[in-house]
């Protein structure tokens, strides 16, 4: 029996082979991994400081004992170089080859790397998985400065960590408010003020044009002609799917793996899943749509087809220096958005309606947080 071969080992690709191994307990299954294969939760990769977590402390499980758990092979520090569609192969690094039944594509987003000059641009961190994490908390112990070039949700997430544990922070980024993306002017100018009470300094309306070493660390000169030094320099300017073996393969792309709402690709019995995947045009990097993806994928591969649904899925942020929920409207949807400061005086909600007064958005702050159960029930489906 030709197995479930499930490239990646991140929370979405374990997430499925859990889902699947309830429903089938005989097919062969098969993960394939670039790095340890150790699983853990990535989300808490950005709070981890404050929880006084090592990289050894967010880890919960090695490879060894998740083949154990799930009745799965695992390869890790494996890569898997080609796909083969007509054939049903794909061939590794080492040039072995193997035969699939089914094959997921579970490879997750890589950080977005912007051009800087400098003698140190070699050094900028990014935060992404588990080795990252291990580098950067290694780097921490003799830093005092971080610098951080990115000023959306990773960036301010890391930010607030950072001075949880008594680190100076500077924040660098093109935009005039941090979180613009997500975040309405009112509650992104209160997260700014806020931070900034906190310690952050920020750098906005400016870019990083070079990072070079200094007696003290780095310094960065800025497009406005400031200077920041810091003792690591971390970018958080986004995560982009990683399409690159999709692509390779002649499956469809466009912000990540194109599927369909049971998260099949354009070529049969191949599917993709989590932060690479584009399902139904939502390509959504968060946790609670990989876990509904998951469970509809397991049952799909377990000869029960099953379209993926998502509620709406509000956010929490986790900047506890500002409490934030984001469930933003929909792309292109028609509306405005009206605000109300907390009774407290600390955090605003924000709500966007559609011109039928339906409540088609919000986002959260401070202490209007505690409103997210009573409006997330009258949010329309992301997809349904």
């Amino acid at each position: 029996m030709d197995p479930v071969i499930i490239i990646g080992t991140g929370m979405a690709a374990y997430t499925l082979a859990r889902e699947f191994r309830k429903r089938d307990l005989e097919t062969p299954v098969l993960l394939i991994s670039e790095d340890d294969g150790r699983s853990y939760p990535k989300p808490m990769l950005s709070n981890a400081l404050t929880k006084g977590k090592t990289a050894e402390q967010v880890a919960m499980f090695d490879a060894a004992t998740m083949a154990t758990k799930l009745n799965a092979d695992i390869m890790t520090h494996t890569v898997v170089e080609t796909i083969d569609p007509n054939a049903k192969t794909i061939r590794l690094g080492n040039g072995t080859s193997l035969v699939y039944d089914k094959l997921v594509l579970a490879v997750g987003a890589n950080p977005i790397r912007i051009p800087i000059e400098g003698n140190a641009s070699a050094d900028i961190l990014s935060v992404n998985n588990l080795a990252d994490y291990t580098i950067f908390r290694d780097k921490l112990i003799d830093a005092q400065r971080v610098a951080i070039i990115g000023p959306g949700l990773i960036g301010c997430e890391f930010a607030n960590d950072l001075l949880n544990v008594g680190t100076a922070v500077s924040i660098i980024g093109p935009s005039a408010l941090p979180m613009d993306a997500l975040l309405p002017e009112p509650i992104a100018e209160e997260l700014k003020l806020t931070l900034a009470s906190d310690g952050v300094d920020w750098h906005l309306e400016t870019t990083t044009e070079s990072i070079n070493y200094a007696d003290d660390g780095y310094e960065l000169s800025l497009t406005n002609g400031d200077i920041v030094h810091a003792d690591i320099v971390i970018s958080a300017v986004g995560l982009r799917a990683n399409i690159k073996l999709a692509e390779s393969a002649g499956l469809n792309i466009n912000r990540g793996i194109v599927t369909d709402q049971y998260l099949q690709t354009s070529q049969s019995d191949i599917y993709a899943l989590g932060d690479c995947a584009e399902v139904s045009g939502h390509n959504l990097l968060f946790i609670a749509p990989i876990m509904a993806a998951a469970k509809a994928l397991a049952s799909t591969l377990s000869a029960e087809p099953k379209a993926v649904k998502y509620p709406a899925m509000p956010v929490a942020i986790k900047t506890p220096s500002y409490p934030l929920i984001t469930a933003p409207p929909a792309r292109n949807s028609k509306g405005e958005w009206h605000f109300e400061k907390a009774e407290s005086g600390f955090g605003i909600k924000g709500l966007f309606v559609g011109a039928d007064d339906a409540l088609l958005g919000f986002v959260l702050s401070g202490d209007t947080v505690s409103e997210k159960s009573v409006l997330s029930k009258q949010l329309p489906d992301l997809l349904g």
